[in-house]
């Protein structure tokens, strides 16, 4: 058989695609959402029915890449419109805008309703349910704080503010109320505003190979490597507390946390002005986070032998004496009052700290805004895929050490431990909580992907993708206010969920290739616009007027 009958003969046996496929894959290069939520927009003025592919605005790549690319344009605007501010972000109230009004009047609706089923003796559970819904919608549109304060608040247990003697105190500088950095005058004249770029990891937990897998495994720290990594978000908190007070002005930052190859949480931090890099360092290597939880080293329950639930009232019982558990507030009395007391875990950083100075609009701060946003479209476990035996091998003693290592108070695996977990209930065994922090594509790290601080930019993200959309319109040629509003009226359209089965939806593949179509028309109608306004030769932009949708 010659080379070519060879290569026939194995291209023969490839598969050819499904016809979903290729539409999906078309759909990605376009940037449309190949898993859109289907939605039924109801005119109230003229009853007319539509349905509405809303994108489902996935970060990850792997559920949908289009969002995803968009959710790490957006964040790379984020990142780039506040790093080198030289002038105070506008950080006043904004006035409500329409749907935050009408939000608010059918929460005021909701509300009503519920206290007059309660004075009925109804029950309130739907009510409560959609106050709660509408909570969360205008949560979404950037309103702060609830509208009702909770009708309890839990005493916080107070701990000694006093620095541990293994960490060397820090210099407190009285803070202005500035979030700009200090600019810098050069012999020649010219005025320099740098900021500065941060890397800060986890300490080490044994000796690792260049693929990141330990030398000696049996030696590798692997409880507290997964411990750092639950609470690395805490530490990240109080790294920047100290920084700001180090540094006499309210610091903004904007940050990105992704593994090291090791599988370890690090960060990196664009911040906002700079500072002497021997201050940074001696920051970083100052900040601790205490973890005062019950103890958890010693098994009490493992295997067929757990706690058993007594009900509501009792809770979990030792299933050989029918003793009653410890609460998760009794444990923590317990700790209160021993003198001799030591945290579970004291989280630090590792002695590398990477610092450097980036002035604005050079190939540095590109970079580093590369850097920043190099792994965000995907999850933390597909950022250094296993490439063999040993990777895989350390993956699965992480994931293993993960497994029964408590991750919140209201985590179950605090039972494994002869602990009740906080507002404990019927139904929890150890090794089966569902927190983040035990899944295997999150290594750990339950925190968010983006830190940003909230006078970065003035602007919160849905503003920022306003301002995208703004863009677009201008180079159509398009208003968002006057006759041609490109935003409808919030109160003329009401917006319903769709039923699986639903027969006035069409397939999915069709809706894709509608999609397709349109992303096409819009592309082509934004380039012929733009060559419009350069002075270039164009054709007609009949295509305008259907492309209030664009943004």
């Amino acid at each position: 058989m010659t080379i070519e009958d060879r290569g026939t003969s194995r291209a023969s046996r490839v598969r050819p695609p499904l016809a979903r496929e290729v539409v999906e894959a078309v759909a990605v290069e376009h940037g449309v959402c190949i898993r859109p939520v289907v939605l039924k927009r109801v005119d109230l003025e003229s009853g007319k029915v539509e349905i509405i592919d809303a994108p489902c605005g996935a970060t990850l790549e792997s559920r949908c890449p289009s969002c995803a690319k968009r959710a790490k344009q957006l964040r790379v605007a984020q990142c780039r419109e506040g790093w080198h501010l030289d002038h105070e972000p506008v950080t006043e109230r904004a006035d409500p805008d329409e749907y935050q009004r009408w939000l608010m009047e059918k929460r005021a609706d909701a509300q009503a309703w519920r206290e007059q089923a309660a004075k009925a003796g109804q029950d309130t559970a739907d009510f409560d349910a959609l106050i709660v819904e509408l909570e969360e919608e205008l949560a979404k549109t950037g309103v702060r704080g609830a509208v009702l304060p909770g009708s309890a608040t839990v005493a916080k247990r107070k701990r000694s503010t006093r620095r541990r003697q293994d960490a060397p105190d820090l210099p407190r500088r009285k803070v202005e109320n500035r979030t700009v950095g200090r600019t810098f005058t050069a012999p020649d004249g010219k005025v320099y505003r740098p900021s500065l770029f941060l890397t800060l990891t986890c300490d080490s937990y044994g000796k690792v190979k260049a693929d990141g897998t330990p030398v000696d495994p049996a030696g590798y720290d692997y409880r507290r490597a997964a411990r750092d990594a639950i609470h690395f978000p805490k530490l990240i908190d109080r790294f920047v507390q100290n920084l700001r007070r180090v540094a006499g002005y309210d610091v903004q930052y904007f940050a990105t946390v992704e593994p090291q190859r090791r599988l370890a949480p690090h960060v990196h931090m664009a911040v906002r002005g700079t500072l002497p890099r021997a201050e940074v360092k001696a920051v970083a290597a100052a900040t601790y986070h205490q973890v005062w939880w019950p103890p958890c080293d010693r098994v009490v329950f493992d295997g067929e032998h757990l706690p058993v639930w007594g009900g509501d009232e009792v809770g979990y019982l030792d299933p050989a004496t029918g003793e009653v558990l410890p609460t998760w507030d009794q444990a923590l009395d317990a700790l209160d009052q021993d003198e001799h007391a030591e945290p579970l875990h004291v989280v630090r950083f590792g002695p590398q700290a990477d610092i450097k100075g980036i002035l604005s609009g050079t190939p540095d701060a590109d970079r580093a805004l590369r850097y920043l946003a190099k792994y965000l479209t995907k999850s933390l476990s597909d950022c250094h895929e296993p490439d063999n035996d040993d990777q895989r091998a350390h993956l699965a003693r992480l994931v293993e050490a993960l497994r029964y290592e408590p991750c919140s108070p209201t985590c179950a695996n605090w039972l494994r431990y002869g602990v009740q977990p906080k507002n404990a209930r019927a139904g929890l065994r150890p090794g089966h909580c569902k927190g983040k922090a035990h899944k295997a594509e999150h290594l750990g790290y339950a925190g968010r992907r983006v830190l940003v601080s909230r006078k970065w930019s003035g602007k919160t993200l849905r503003e920022h993708a306003h301002d995208r959309r703004a863009w677009v319109l201008e180079q159509l040629g398009l208003s968002a206010t006057g006759d041609d509003q490109a935003t409808p009226e919030p109160r003329r359209f009401s917006w319903l969920p769709v039923a699986p089965g639903d027969p006035a939806v069409p397939p999915i593949t069709h809706r894709l290739l509608r999609a397709v179509a349109d992303r096409s028309r819009w592309r082509t109608a934004v380039q012929r616009a733009q060559a419009r306004a350069d002075g270039q030769p164009t054709q007609d932009l009949s295509a305008t007027a259907d492309l209030r949708e664009v943004a």
